[in-house]
């Protein structure tokens, strides 16, 4: 029996088998893009699985008026494309059937993750920096014990609105420290989070999923330009120096973020383990590292692949193991 787990987000629709044999990653982004019905139609026909599971983020993107039409959308598109048994991850990581709809679906992508990783490897904070979001999720006695919704999280620092590819530079700095001396930074949206780990090797292009800034390449020197733009600078009047000292400034502000929030819960929660997950698991690894926590990686327990797409990956096996047991 084939089992899929789909994570549909504003952005990024993530597709992974419990066996591990298929990850997918595609780039649809809802506020403009119109193509998810049809591109689910194509990976049901192609795929052909047995049973999906769903989890979503996709209903706050700001073409939906509220979240219940963002969920309707998303189930309806999901319910038209696929044949097989669907169902749904809620925020407490249980499934609900196709034909519920509930704001419990909104944002629940974290909830899966953190059922499966509750279930396996037990008391822990589960990190997962993605392509736009962090999540801190505490789990205790092998569930999640965070905030069912994306306000209470952020209430309670268990996420924050930073991530690996599509975060503005602007809401992570205030100013850079040049060789030149402390600069300001422009508030527009010039360069993105992909550019700065670009430029570092953090990442490569195959990995630079999202847009660019202005429209442009992704290739060092375009990644330079746009990180100039940030200090109102083009690559005639700044150092190529200082523009790495600009991306580095941007991965110290975002690990000192995600160390906060890391503290944050582990001292709410007496917590005293990290499992990392996403695109940025090496940003969680410093940050563990800086606070002295020991860090278990999905990367190396599932694989690369399936870290990048594991609230999916998390999903699909949670059906399976129920239609198994």
């Amino acid at each position: 029996m084939k089992y899929i787990g789909i994570d549909i987000g504003g952005a990024n629709t993530k597709v992974a088998s419990s066996d591990s044999e298929i990850t997918e990653l595609l780039y649809i982004p809802l506020w403009k893009d119109t193509t998810l019905p049809s591109a689910l139609k194509e990976l049901a026909n192609r795929l052909r699985p047995d049973g999906l599971a769903v989890v979503m983020t996709g209903e706050l993107a700001d073409c939906f008026v509220d979240k219940e039409e963002g969920i309707k959308f998303i189930m309806d598109a999901v319910n038209n494309a696929f044949e097989c048994e669907v169902r749904y991850v809620n925020n407490t990581g249980n499934f609900q059937e196709r034909t519920q709809s509930s704001r419990e679906l909104a944002a629940a992508n974290w909830a899966a993750s953190a059922r499966l990783i509750g279930e396996e490897v037990g008391d822990c904070i589960f990190v997962d920096v993605g392509s736009t979001t962090s999540d801190v999720i505490p789990i205790k006695n092998g569930k999640h014990v965070a905030g069912h919704t994306d306000f209470s999280r952020l209430l309670r620092d268990e996420l924050f609105y930073a991530g690996t590819l599509r975060t503005n530079l602007a809401a992570l700095l205030e100013t850079v420290d040049l060789d030149v001396g402390t600069c300001r930074v422009s508030s527009e949206f010039f360069a993105n989070t992909a550019d700065a780990y670009m430029l570092l090797g953090d990442i490569d292009k195959e990995l630079y999923t999202c847009e660019t800034a202005d429209g442009a390449g992704k290739n060092m020197i375009d990644c330079m330009r746009r990180l100039a733009r940030v200090v109102c600078a083009d690559l005639t009047e700044i150092a190529e120096d200082d523009i790495y000292r600009l991306a580095k400034n941007v991965k110290e502000r975002q690990i000192e973020l995600l160390c906060n929030s890391i503290s944050t819960v582990a001292k709410k929660n007496d917590l005293d383990m990290i499992v990392s997950a996403g695109l940025g698991e090496f940003m969680i690894e410093e940050a563990a590292n800086r606070l002295g926590i020991d860090c278990f990686s999905t990367a190396d327990k599932w694989g690369k692949d399936i870290s990048k797409v594991f609230p999916a990956y998390a999903a699909a096996r949670s059906m399976d193991k129920e239609k198994n047991e």
